[in-house]
């Protein structure tokens, strides 16, 4: 039976086209742990631990336990620590397993809309270097290119003889971790790029790669605030705006590598007064008030010359009160769509990537109200809206984590730099 026709567009019809079912791909399968990794994410939340309490936490079996932990020992992912003995020095004396962060590392890459972030990683997420530079192209091979270059000089400085076993790769707007493409990154210009493919040639590593948005919500799974192991929305604002939502420690894609796309919500009708217009041809989107290009914009409307983003917080930070006064407003509208996800998703908790939320408490205090107004499901916007666990160092974290989402899901998986297991 033959495939309908492609419905026709006129000539200067900028409306997608209608989709057929068969250009809707399969959901993607939710990866969850397998049972040596349900035992590594004990070991990483309680460790050291003895191997009877990893039995109670996971629900497996002590026999189970004791090969999943044996496997991992045989591959270096973690280590025994001192022998502890029952009370009062009874019983036979437990031997606790903990995370070997001497052995291994991961690198991180993120690409921003003007600058990229190389970063290493430990097996317990924490940062163990980074470096960010500006672009000087925006052609994706040559970008992607100095990516790989720059992994070498950083390893042999840091690494300090730890082995590396993978990279990711985070960005914003729209990514298919199963295919390793970057789908569409408009404000480089990008569609269809085979991201992970061109890495994993120039760097003969493993790579794996997702939106920073998804990958920073799992990093505060595995490795930040334990209230978002439940649900979560992670709410990203920066040069790119967009968000995750993860449910049962499952991250939601959508078919199309689309789910997160709040770039262009609506904050009211026509936005607030002096909205910049934005992409999608109209004011008063999330996008068009919120960015860091619209944050330098409305500085220099207001006299205030910073000329980049990163000056315009330094200021803040510094106490300059037109500066701050723009980033508190930016505050009160993130919580417009704050409010709105919270009311969306109802998550546990709703996490705000937002350098002014992150660090100035008066932005927090903005945010939070903001959401106390016009939420009609959350009754309380204290406990549930949180800064990042990683402000700082975000940019650094989310490469990171998308590779070690990867290896606490399946640790026995094929990660070259690790012995194998019989």
């Amino acid at each position: 039976m033959q495939s309908p026709p492609a419905p026709v567009r006129r000539p200067h019809d900028t409306r997608p086209a209608p989709l057929r079912r068969a250009d809707i791909p399969a959901p993607a399968r939710s990866r969850r742990p397998t049972g040596t990794g349900s035992v590594l994410g004990a070991i990483l939340d309680h460790g050291p631990v003895a191997r009877s309490t990893v039995a109670r936490l996971t629900g497996l079996s002590p026999a189970s336990v004791s090969g999943h932990v044996g496997r991992l020992l045989a591959r270096g992912l973690v280590r025994e620590s001192a022998e502890t003995a029952g009370p009062k020095g009874l019983g036979r004396p437990h031997i606790p397993v903990e995370i070997d962060t001497g052995r291994h590392l991961v690198a991180g890459a993120h690409i921003a809309v003007a600058h990229s972030t190389v970063s290493l990683m430990d097996l317990r997420g924490r940062v163990v270097a980074e470096e960010r530079r500006p672009h000087t192209t925006t052609d994706p091979h040559r970008l992607l290119g100095q990516l790989a270059s720059r992994l070498g000089p950083l390893t042999a400085a840091h690494a300090d003889g730890r082995a590396l076993l993978a990279l990711g790769l985070a960005t914003g707007n729209r990514v298919d971790p199963d295919g390793g493409v970057i789908v569409a990154h408009p404000q480089l210009g990008w569609h269809d790029v085979p991201a992970r493919d061109l890495l994993a040639e120039a760097t003969g590593l493993p790579v794996r790669v997702d939106s920073h948005s998804r990958a920073l919500a799992r990093a505060e799974q595995l490795f930040g605030q334990e209230a978002t192991r439940a649900s979560t929305v992670l709410l990203f604002v920066g040069a790119v705006v967009d968000a995750a939502f993860a449910t049962g420690g499952a991250l939601h894609r959508g078919p199309r590598s689309g789910a997160g796309s709040v770039a262009h919500l609506p904050l009211g009708a026509g936005g607030p007064a002096g909205a910049e217009p934005c992409s999608c041809r109209r004011a008063g989107c999330l996008q068009s008030e919120v960015s860091e290009a619209a944050m330098v914009r409305r500085a220099a409307a207001q006299g205030l010359m910073t000329g980049s983003f990163p000056r315009l917080l330094e200021r803040a930070l510094a106490g300059d009160a037109r500066a701050v006064a723009l980033f508190r407003r930016r505050a009160r509208l993130v919580g417009r769509a704050a409010a709105l996800l919270l009311d969306m998703f109802d998550p546990e908790v709703l996490v705000v990537v937002e350098p002014g939320v992150g660090r100035m408490p008066e932005c927090l205090a903005e945010l939070r109200a903001e959401v106390a107004e016009r939420s009609w499901v959350c009754d309380d916007p204290g406990r549930a809206v949180m800064p990042s666990s990683f402000t700082g160092s975000v940019l650094a974290v989310a490469g990171g984590a998308v590779a070690l989402d990867a290896l606490y899901a399946d640790p026995l998986g094929p990660w070259p730099a690790l012995p194998s297991v019989s």
